[in-house]
């Protein structure tokens, strides 16, 4: 089935709210995602409108989303998009866009972060026996150049083991 995906650029708006479900894991915040455009007038850079979007996080995206993310951070978030129609309160076109997260991670291009992997739960010890030994994915050595010079030097293979 075809569906929606979205990236959006913008910043947290309201704290990740945890809640334990039957299903597992979910997290909700609200993201601002803000256009910015060039004022040939002004010179300057000015704000445009302001989109929101509730952010839905399920799973282990959803405890590392309450751990790493506040108020005012720059994210990314990548997801599927639902947009709803509602009647409220006898008020009908009710509208609210919702992005079913994928992926989220901070926007290092207006800051750092540093990233913590989070814990796992351990293997069981039958897996282990049976895993396989990871591949070497090294770079073969390069082959000895044979036209070498004072100013060039050869280059001496390097064993691969």
């Amino acid at each position: 089935m075809n569906e929606t995906m979205v990236c959006a650029v913008g910043n947290v708006a309201t704290q990740p709210v945890y809640r334990e479900l039957a299903a597992g894991p979910s997290a909700r915040f609200r993201l601002a995602v803000t256009a910015r455009y060039w004022d040939r007038e002004k010179s300057a850079w000015t704000d445009g409108h302001t989109n929101f979007f509730t952010v839905w996080a399920n799973r282990q995206l959803a405890t590392n989303t309450v751990a790493s993310l506040s108020v005012g951070d720059p994210v990314i978030v990548q997801g599927r998009l639902k947009v709803r129609t509602e009647t409220r309160e006898g008020q009908q076109g009710w509208t609210s866009a919702d992005i079913d997260a994928v992926a989220i991670g901070h926007d290092i291009a207006r800051g750092t972060s540093a990233f913590r992997r989070s814990g796992r739960p351990e293997p069981a010890a039958a897996a282990d026996a049976t895993a396989q030994p990871e591949p070497r994915w090294e770079t073969p050595a390069p082959a000895v150049d044979a036209g070498a010079t004072e100013d060039r030097p050869r280059r001496e293979p390097v064993a691969v083991t």
